[in-house]
């Protein structure tokens, strides 16, 4: 049974809306986020990114930059940037881009889902980003972004939503400057927001399928703080945190392409021999080729563009990670090939979403930056959900979910 709980939410007042949401904490650096909240100090960014307000020499992760954060929380409260709501609802909030909305209920998650698997991970989360967002947590006593979560789609689900958003105006409703719009409904029904909990809990599990480290993060203190509270009732707002939960099947992955800066010592022609082993290649000229299904990939190399179509015996249909393309990838190219043991750490690789397009990868290589590009097709949402249904984990860079949820919106106090 997955846990959908209603929470008084705090958000910004609505001709405050916009100025306040931001993109999450890690889609931009610390320099991106200084440039992206000047002249707006209303941006969420400077309770997510608070070394933005400090000197740039200073340590990112440092106790200063949390305490920053705190501060600049207050004072958004103190200034009435942030506002309580007066009860506990629901929420709902859809994205728009190229045309598709889609459409997600904003509420919490439970601590005891994610530490009992019923909400299941695919991918591995690193210590050291698991501990920076856990003093964030700790520092501003709040979940300030919310993680991204779907779930295998519920018709009276879907009707409900359909008809509250037909039937009411959004709280807040704008296009942001990179053209995807964001609409947002509070639900303040209580047959409403009871039948949505009601109808969660016929769902067996949940999934993350974005924000791993927010997800860890959020969890695990509020594990920390039941732990430290001899009177734990398990009622506590901090045994929940926010989420926003999207259907599976109005989801999209797009493409996680890689580049490579050398060929390990290899000519261009010893490459292509040696990919000519396990692919089927085809030049195909100088115009941009995109994969046209699984186990087709598009590599770009000094100048052209090649079709590799994965041989038989090079992938395992009936293994939900043998499968995927990324395993393909790495297991006859970039590991035997280029000698790149560890996605994770090697920094001769660098992964490029595929929302920038494969222009990127030919700019990359084209500059000298990188000597070679591989772009991917993307996986599938039964992927993705087949892999945490086994207990399995992907490899590193293999989703990348647009739009990204805007962060601001609404926030969950952990008091």
């Amino acid at each position: 049974m997955a846990v959908l709980k209603p929470f008084k939410g705090l958000r910004p007042p609505k001709e405050l809306a916009e100025k306040v949401a931001s993109r999450p904490y890690d889609v931009l650096n610390s320099e991106e986020a200084r440039v992206e909240a000047s002249g707006n100090p209303y941006s969420l960014l400077h309770i997510i990114k608070p070394e933005i307000d400090l000197p740039e020499d200073t340590d990112h992760y440092s106790e200063t930059v949390y305490q920053k954060a705190k501060d600049n929380f207050e004072k958004f409260k103190d200034e009435g940037w942030l506002k309580p709501d007066e009860n506990e609802y629901l929420y709902i909030y859809a994205q728009t881009m190229n045309g598709k909305t889609q459409y997600g209920v904003v509420g919490c998650a439970s601590v005891d889902d994610y530490m009992n698997n019923v909400i299941k991970k695919h991918e591995l989360t690193r210590k050291d980003k698991e501990e920076d967002r856990m003093k964030h947590v700790r520092a501003t006593n709040a979940n300030m972004e919310p993680v991204f979560f779907t779930y295998p789609a519920l018709d009276e689900v879907d009707k409900i939503v359909t008809e509250f958003v037909q039937t009411n105006t959004p709280e807040y409703d704008y296009t942001a400057e990179d053209g995807f719009g964001h609409h947002f409904w509070v639900i303040r029904d209580k047959n409403i927001i009871h039948n949505l909990v009601e109808l969660f809990a016929t769902l067996p599990s949940t999934y993350v399928a974005d924000g791993h480290h927010r997800t860890a993060a959020a969890a695990l203190v509020g594990n920390e703080k039941r732990k430290a509270n001899p009177g734990h009732t398990g009622n506590e707002e901090y045994n929940y945190f926010l989420a926003v939960h999207f259907p599976a099947n109005q989801l999209t992955i797009i493409d996680y392409n890689r580049v490579i800066k050398d060929l390990n010592g290899m000519t261009k022609e010893e490459l292509l021999e040696k990919l000519a082993s396990s692919f089927n290649i085809r030049q195909v000229g100088t115009e941009i080729y995109h994969p046209g299904k699984l186990h087709n990939f598009a590599m770009y190399l000094d100048g052209m563009w090649y079709s590799l179509t994965a041989k038989t015996g090079t992938y395992n249909d009936n293994d939900p990670i043998g499968v995927l393309d990324v395993t393909i990838l790495t297991n006859e190219v970039l590991t035997p090939l280029f000698n790149i043991k560890d996605l994770r750490t090697d920094n001769r690789i660098d992964f490029v979403g595929g929302i920038r397009g494969l222009g990127e990868l030919k700019k990359r290589v084209d500059s000298g930056e990188m000597a070679v590009a591989f772009a991917l097709f993307p996986v599938s949402m039964d992927q993705l959900i087949n892999i945490a249904d086994s207990g399995k984990i992907m490899p590193p860079k293999t989703t990348w979910f647009e739009p990204k949820l805007r962060s601001g919106l609404v926030i969950h106090e952990l008091d």
